[in-house]
């Protein structure tokens, strides 16, 4: 179950990428919701989409230290 939730997080990051606002708001809610390892997967996962999208980078610096 936890993998469908990932999986769906990642999905709905990649819809809301146009605007940064509901992108932070997304991310956020993924950092709350995803284990720590499956925040890991993520930020590895958005490097590519960060370089394509660079104003979205606003939103790093709320991951948890």
């Amino acid at each position: 179950m936890a993998r469908a939730m990932f999986e769906y997080t990642k999905t709905v990051l990649e819809k809301v990428s146009f605007n940064p606002t509901l992108f932070c708001k997304e991310f956020q809610k993924a950092v709350e919701r995803l284990l720590p390892f499956e925040i890991e997967e993520l930020m590895i996962w958005m490097k590519p989409m960060l370089l394509q999208h660079p104003e979205l980078a606003t939103c790093v610096p709320l991951l948890p230290k």
